[in-house]
């Protein structure tokens, strides 16, 4: 069994960009682009080039120290332990960056992320790699067929309309605090920043698979 979560927005309270905004006083302007593409209005990776030449500058220490400084999602930790004891692997899917997937990855015991990398030239940001695009579903796809984890034992928890290629991965759908389209597409919808409340649903579900006679993987840490 295998959980893959969007990162900004749901294992972490919060999105990186708009808080490192902050330091050169445009916040609102990496916002309007931010939630373009949330909502999909423009094409994700060109709101993303847009965000980091409008950041170019910055320091690194200043990204780590914004990284470091965004809180997990609450219930994240409890939601993630419980899930580990289920059996379940755990993954991270983000259009942000390592910086800060890496930091979540340690603190909550994930087992395989995928992200951006910033990059910086004389340690000042310059650009960005980018490995997770707008059909986030690519960058996981080599990691669903290495496990070779069938469909509906594949959930996914996300909130934006550049998630939805994660929908298309998993047996479980779960809009969690997401846009309206998201909800629209899900199976289940939390409207509260409680990870912790994915938990019922969860359970319900491989209930369900167990009795119609599916043999779940679990997976021991």
């Amino acid at each position: 069994m295998l959980v893959i979560f969007d990162l900004e927005g749901v294992l972490v309270d919060g999105e990186f960009l708009p808080e490192l905004a902050k330091l050169k006083g445009i916040e609102d302007k990496i916002w309007e682009i931010t939630l373009r593409g949330i909502k999909g209005e423009i094409d994700w990776e060109e709101g993303l080039y847009l965000r980091i030449n409008e950041l170019r500058g910055l320091s690194y220490s200043d990204c780590v120290n914004v990284a470091n400084s965004l809180r997990l999602m609450p219930g994240a930790k409890e939601a993630c332990k419980t899930l580990r004891e289920m059996g379940f692997l755990l993954a991270s899917v983000s259009g942000g960056f390592t910086l800060l997937a890496e930091r979540v990855q340690k603190e909550l015991g994930l087992d395989y992320f995928f992200a951006n990398e910033l990059v910086f030239v004389g340690d000042r940001l310059d650009s960005v790699i980018v490995r997770v695009n707008s059909n986030k579903a690519n960058s996981i796809q080599g990691l669903v067929k290495a496990l070779q984890e069938p469909r509906e034992q594949i959930i996914a928890v996300v909130d934006g309309a550049n998630d939805l290629a994660l929908f298309e991965l998993a047996g479980l759908k779960i809009a969690f605090c997401a846009q309206p389209i998201v909800e629209s597409k899900a199976d289940v919808v939390i409207r509260e920043k409680d990870l912790r409340l994915i938990i019922p649903a969860v359970k319900k579900y491989i209930d369900n698979l167990e009795n119609n006679g599916i043999n779940v993987r679990r997976y021991k840490h």
